[in-house]
């Protein structure tokens, strides 16, 4: 209903503009004694189904028969495949037989694409006993919806790990006795707490690329990646008696890339692997450098038994 009405002020607008600027061009006239502008000199009025046909949004009208009768250049000429086109108008002739009858209605359409695409049409009585519908491509709306989900979940998923080593930090720290061990502590729960401050702006970082941001492309130690991807997941391992183990490249393992791309992918391996591991097993870290290219590998170790 807030689509149509915007379509109605839009063209009352317009309209009113149009009517406006011939009023002012005749009263300007008569101010300085031109002669009276015939039927013939009038300015055109701008045509009505012109203006919609200008709107980004597609708009479909239908009579109280339900025969279509007008169709704008939004759908007309909607880049589309073939078949995504029938789809569009399967749905376009089954919600406009509910509006004909009085009965409003709406349905959201995916279209795989590529690209992907997700549609909101919308049909609503007119006054004149038949329907307008209307058709919005809602897919970047959409898509900074789900980057918001993503975000949200990144959020829950990477904090969990700083946030459980700190408890478990704080209960060691609750009765222990020796100056030496509490400053050990202390110190760890303060790196986990910068480590939960870098996480933050990570995934700031992360929210900024997704929503349309450029990469920051740099040379890229993998080394230095894999090495602060174990640091971070190293009190995970800890808590299940799992040892990280790192195997940097003996060669250069420098490549061109965004350092916190790659620190997020490295990272979620190696979470992985810890997640898919016996407890008390070891996880390796391999990074090895070719000629064209950096392979980096970081496998679950599991008992050979529970593989047969």
């Amino acid at each position: 209903m807030t689509v149509f009405l915007a379509l109605l002020a839009v063209v009352g607008w317009a309209l009113s503009v149009s009517l406006l600027v011939s009023r002012s061009r005749q009263r300007a006239g008569t101010a300085v004694d031109e002669p009276r502008q015939t039927d013939q000199d009038s300015p055109a009025q701008v045509p009505v189904d012109s203006i919609i046909d200008s709107l980004p949004l597609g708009v479909v009208v239908v009579d109280a028969d339900g025969h279509e009768t007008f169709r704008n250049a939004a759908v007309r000429h909607r880049s589309i495949a073939r078949h995504e086109a029938v789809l569009i108008d399967a749905v376009i002739e089954r919600l406009s037989r509910s509006a004909v009858l009085g009965e409003s209605a709406t349905e959201t359409i995916d279209l795989v694409g590529p690209p992907f695409r997700v549609l909101v049409i919308n049909a609503i009585p007119s006054a004149s006993n038949g329907a307008v519908i209307t058709v919005e491509d809602i897919s970047e709306r959409s898509r900074l919806d789900q980057v918001r989900t993503d975000f949200v979940a990144n959020v829950s998923h990477e904090l969990k790990t700083p946030i459980g080593a700190i408890s478990i930090l704080a209960e060691t720290l609750e009765g222990e006795t020796d100056d030496e061990d509490i400053k050990n502590l202390v110190r760890r729960m303060v790196a986990e707490s910068h480590r939960m401050s870098d996480t933050i702006d990570d995934l700031l970082e992360l929210s900024r690329v997704q929503l349309g941001g450029d990469l920051v492309l740099a040379p890229v130690d993998m080394n230095d990646v894999v090495t602060e991807a174990l640091e971070r997941s190293r009190p995970l391992a800890q808590k299940r008696g799992i040892t990280l183990v790192n195997e940097p490249s003996t060669t250069d393992a420098t490549i061109q890339g965004d350092r916190f791309q790659l620190l997020s992918a490295i990272g979620n391996l190696v979470d992985n692997a810890i997640k898919y591991s016996d407890d008390n097993a070891t996880v390796t870290a391999l990074v090895r450098a070719h000629a064209a290219q950096v392979e980096v590998e970081v496998p679950p170790l599991r008992d050979r038994e529970d593989d047969v």
